[in-house]
């Protein structure tokens, strides 16, 4: 896929708990009464996030310092996988993407 940053040891749209995601800069999100419509206007998809919670999850992805940490801070434990599952497939529609190294602080400038 052309421009996606796929973490080493990572399949295509698998998120990894242990690194910081963000929503793409392209995506845009409008809030509704089941959730939120999510636009990306690269590749032109719409994607309906079924949940208000989801959104959140998404809008808020980088306010974390990993995924997992914004599951364990919003999402039920019991709903931890759902929400995998439903991140994942936005990782494989270019919704959200791992965050660049200068935002996790590993940068690797020796």
């Amino acid at each position: 896929m052309r421009g996606v940053l796929i973490p080493p040891g990572t399949a295509a749209g698998e998120v990894r708990g242990d690194l910081r995601y963000r929503m793409d800069p392209q995506v845009a999100l409008r809030p509704e009464r089941f959730g939120a419509l999510a636009y990306h206007y690269g590749n032109r998809r719409l994607n309906f996030l079924r949940s208000p919670l989801l959104a959140t999850v998404v809008e808020t992805l980088d306010e974390y310092p990993s995924l997992q940490a914004s599951l364990d801070a919003l999402v039920p434990a019991a709903q931890h996988d759902t929400y995998r599952r439903a991140l994942s497939a936005l990782a494989t529609s270019q919704f959200i993407q791992p965050s660049p190294e200068e935002d996790r602080g590993q940068r690797t400038d020796d």
